[in-house]
């Protein structure tokens, strides 16, 4: 399997729903690419390995950033392989040959919008149902260095273990045969025969079933935390949004960024973002053409139609009839759950619409025009309430921070030069406190107004407890509009299958006299 990676991008697309940034790649550790599986454990732990195929020692003990580590074994694996050093060797040592695949590495971005206890808990839940409940050993690491980019690295093995915890087979080798039954032979004498995987990992569709799980999972676990924001593993296009992806940036690309140095990756993202925004506005001109065109037509039809059009009850049953018709084709017993399926939709569909008061077209459009409004400005509302609680929670930490260590900076302050040791004493017994206090000090006096002297935390609370409360409540307010968008849209989408079908009737008719009339001439 080659290594397949995906990204998104944040956006918010009809009925207010947003798309938060998406990572997964997967790719295989190899010996034949010069990898080592123990290389790649001791890197993604921060650890120190010494592996015993090669002799090599991996010593990443100085690597920062490594927040959480963990085993997870199916339960016929030895227990001695909660041992990274034992696990990853025993690996090293079962695979003979210098081409392996020796480990399937995983690599997804986390939702900064969840805690750490919550973040991890997903990784785990993720690696368990996709991963170790199917016989696969995983060890994985969650790596956040303050950056604003937490990411787990998922190693997984790739040889699958019988009940006694011994390493099996990964295939078999099995004759090729003809169409007799009989083996084919080969020119050397010897009969063909061909490679068979005794397990389902490596196939190429399992990318696309673990990416889906890992945004289903993520988007529960978001949904859960009262995040309004999802992530889509689907490509631009799978979503139909007409725009350019951006590059992934990596950590390194980001951080240079951040300083100001301009990165090609970056020069890229930026060429394509403005890209972006020109196609936006070109769209924006269109769908303006569009509007007036059908405002033009809409009058001239509305001069010369028939004064009594039809409700949305007779274009349902209408629908109804359509769909009883498509399914003629089919057997008879799916003929009657699909036209069960569909009567119950309809049905259910009518008494919606009669408890909105919604009766023709008309109401129809206002109402799937104004509910998808309203869900969007809920959703701005809720977007932003979550982003003025992530400052104020960067507030109240670094403000209680400063109050709390303030005693300790001041009485610094009282041992001047002239007290020598006993300030240096000082300083060092307090050294981490006296961080903390510049940290805050820096990050208050650069993010308030100029010449704020007093941090009150307890408005910030306050304010921080008010936006929480508001937030839940538009939220499931927000929930609601979106699944009254889903039901309109769905009648929607129902009439519209009614009036393709009377739109193809009419051409069918007004062509039929022409083709009489042509057969005559000839």
């Amino acid at each position: 399997m080659q290594a397949i990676h995906f990204h998104g991008v944040l956006l918010t697309v009809s009925g207010g729903d947003t798309i938060a940034i998406y990572h997964c790649s997967i790719k295989i550790v190899s010996r034949g690419k010069g990898k080592s599986a123990v290389a790649a454990a001791a890197y993604r732990a921060g650890e120190k390995l010494t592996n015993e195929w090669d002799g090599l020692t991996h010593d990443y003990t100085r690597k920062g950033g490594v927040v959480h580590s963990e085993i997870m074994l199916p339960p016929h694996a030895p227990p001695s392989f909660s041992d990274r050093s034992i696990l990853w060797n025993s690996v090293e040592q079962i695979e003979k040959s210098n081409n392996s695949q020796l480990a399937r590495e995983i690599e997804i971005a986390l939702p900064v919008e969840l805690s750490r206890e919550e973040q991890t808990r997903l990784v785990r839940e993720y690696c368990s149902s996709q991963f170790v409940s199917k016989g696969m050993c995983a060890d994985f690491n969650i790596h956040d260095t303050g950056n604003g980019n937490p990411h787990a690295h998922i190693l997984l093995t790739m040889r699958p273990l019988d009940e006694k915890g011994t390493w099996a087979a990964k295939s078999k080798k099995e004759y090729v045969l003809d169409e007799n039954g009989e083996r084919v032979k080969l020119p050397s004498g010897r009969y063909k025969t061909r490679k068979v995987d005794l397990m389902d990992w490596n196939r190429q569709e399992n990318a696309d079933l673990w990416r889906k799980a890992w945004a289903d999972l993520a988007n529960d676990y978001l949904e859960r935390s009262g995040s309004a924001e999802r992530i889509d593993h689907r490509s631009h296009a799978e979503r139909g949004i007409e725009e350019l992806p951006t590059v992934h940036m990596g950590v390194a690309a980001s951080q240079m960024e951040k300083k100001g140095i301009a990165t090609d990756k970056g020069e890229i993202n930026r060429m394509i973002q403005k890209t972006n925004r020109l196609m936006r506005e070109i769209r924006g001109y269109i769908d303006s053409l569009k509007e007036w065109l059908a405002e033009v037509f809409a009058a001239k039809k509305q001069l010369q139609a028939a004064p009594h059009s039809p409700d949305i009850a007779t274009l349902l049953t209408r629908y109804l009839s359509i769909e009883r018709e498509k399914s003629r084709k089919y057997s008879q017993g799916w003929q009657q759950q699909h036209t069960a399926g569909e009567l119950q939709k309809i049905s259910k569909a009518i008494v919606y619409l009669q408890s909105k008061g919604i009766a023709t077209l008309e109401d129809l459009d206002a109402a799937l025009s104004s509910v998808d409004e309203e869900a969007k400005r809920l959703n701005t509302s809720v977007v932003a309430k979550q982003k003025r609680m992530r400052t104020l929670e960067k507030f109240i930490e670094h403000g209680s921070n400063y109050n709390r260590l303030k005693p300790i900076h001041d009485e610094l302050k009282t041992l001047k030069n002239g007290w020598g040791k006993k300030r240096e004493k000082f300083e060092q017994a307090h050294e981490s406190d006296l961080i903390i206090w510049n940290a805050a000090n820096r990050f208050l006096h650069a993010n308030l107004p100029e010449g704020t002297k007093s941090f009150k935390v307890s408005e910030w609370q306050k304010e921080f407890d008010e936006l929480k409360a508001q937030s839940t409540g538009e939220y499931e307010e927000l929930k609601t509009k979106r699944s009254e968008v889903k039901e309109l849209q769905q009648i929607r989408k129902c009439i519209d299958i009614v009036e393709q079908a009377e739109q193809r009737t009419q051409e069918q008719t007004h062509q039929t006299p022409r083709r009489k009339k042509e057969d005559i001439s000839l």
